[in-house]
């Protein structure tokens, strides 16, 4: 009997973990797909360059802010009753905001509240599929498959740059219909290939969860709050800088188009490539985690150290792989630390926790590099602009 179960989960364990990659894929498109197409977006709406990182912090603010909803309700009800309604409303804030682009003139508010609505949907995705995926696996294959899940996300970001450039040659605003065509699929599998492994049919009382996840907070908030930390820094290292690369690529190296997110690609090529390897390095060495995460956010402060100094193309993409690579180190290695610290029970809300810090390290770092911008252009764009 117990060979027969044994059988019967190995099933939906080989399919969802298929079906699940597909959530971080898309959901990254939200931010990734549009950061080449922001030049096109500040010219054709005559918007400050500011004005244009919105784009990017108002889809991930509302994300953030929802997901501990989201990863509390996912708690109460079920992961996939609050996973497929997110994938729809992320479809339908598409639409929205594409509409309100192909309007034209006075489109800048209505485009801004559809990536409103596309980042309440987002709250809903991939930060609860994390925890879909600890209730999936086992301690010993949970950092295999979490690895998979961030390489994943990792491979969205190399896709995205030039799925978003080559729908800009339709029009820069025509990356938005790209939304609803991939979430309605993406719903239909979660819907009819997962099975979720089975969720108590009344959720505990409310005082009870409260009391499960303060416990949790005493026990293991320390380093919870590090590694949250730690994952939202990683974040704002990796959009701050592919905002900045993407128009300094543009206005400094005229590498437009297809082009330009061929090379924005590279680096997050390098992200995922590294995020798949350490999932499965780490599933049967468990003492290499904390080493990694400390390795890669070494590597991230020496990279970030050493790009205001660099007058070559080819050396800073080169630094930006290498800052790729330290990123692959740490987040898969932060995925499964935290998903396997806590139990089902509260497994949605914790997880849901550490995704919201990570949309707000997302959100955060456009805008800051844009006010950078403004104040001082940074020394290797100078010396590039002079050598030109």
């Amino acid at each position: 009997m117990s060979g027969q179960n044994s059988q019967s989960r190995e099933r939906p364990r080989a399919s969802a973990i298929a079906t699940l990659s597909l959530i971080p894929l898309i959901m990254v498109l939200g931010n990734s797909m549009i950061v080449p197409v922001l030049p096109q977006a500040k010219a054709a709406l005559d918007v400050s360059q500011f004005q244009v990182s919105l784009f990017i912090t108002l889809f991930s603010i509302p994300a953030g802010i929802v997901i501990p909803l989201a990863g509390i309700l996912s708690d109460r009800i079920g992961r996939k009753k609050v996973i497929i309604p997110s994938l729809l409303l992320y479809g339908t804030g598409g639409v929205v905001a594409g509409l309100a682009a192909w309007i034209g003139d006075g489109s800048y508010p209505l485009l801004l509240t559809g990536r409103i609505i596309q980042g309440i949907g987002a709250a809903g995705t991939a930060p609860i599929a994390m925890a879909l995926v600890g209730d999936l696996y086992d301690r010993q294959s949970r950092s295999k498959a979490l690895g998979i899940i961030e390489a994943a996300n990792g491979m969205g970001k190399v896709l995205s740059p030039i799925i978003g450039s080559l729908l800009a040659v339709i029009t820069w605003f025509s990356l938005f219909f790209a939304f609803p065509i991939l979430c309605l699929p993406a719903a239909v599998l979660v819907w009819w290939l997962i099975r979720e492994p089975g969720t108590q049919k009344e959720p505990p009382p409310l005082a009870q969860y409260k009391n499960h996840l303060m416990n949790t907070w005493k026990n293991q908030g320390k380093w919870l709050l590090a590694a949250f930390l730690a994952g939202s820094v990683t974040l704002f290292v990796l959009f701050g800088v592919l905002f900045y690369l993407s128009d300094v690529l543009e206005k400094t190296y005229r590498i437009e188009g297809v082009r330009k997110g061929l090379v924005l690609a590279i680096p997050l090529l390098a992200l995922s490539s590294t995020s798949y390897w350490c999932g499965g390095f780490v599933q049967h060495r468990i003492k290499y985690m904390k080493p990694f995460i400390v390795a890669g956010l070494g590597t991230l402060a020496v990279v970030i150290g050493a790009v205001p100094f660099v007058n070559s193309n080819i050396v800073l993409i080169s630094l930006l792989v290498v800052g790729g690579v330290g990123s692959g180190l740490v987040l898969p290695c932060l995925n499964t630390m935290i998903t396997s610290s806590v139990g089902k029970e509260e497994r949605g809300i914790v997880t849901s926790l550490y995704n919201s810090v990570r949309f707000i390290g997302v959100a955060l770092g456009p805008p800051y590099s844009a006010l950078l911008w403004t104040q001082k252009p940074p020394c290797f764009c100078q010396s590039a602009a002079l050598q030109r």
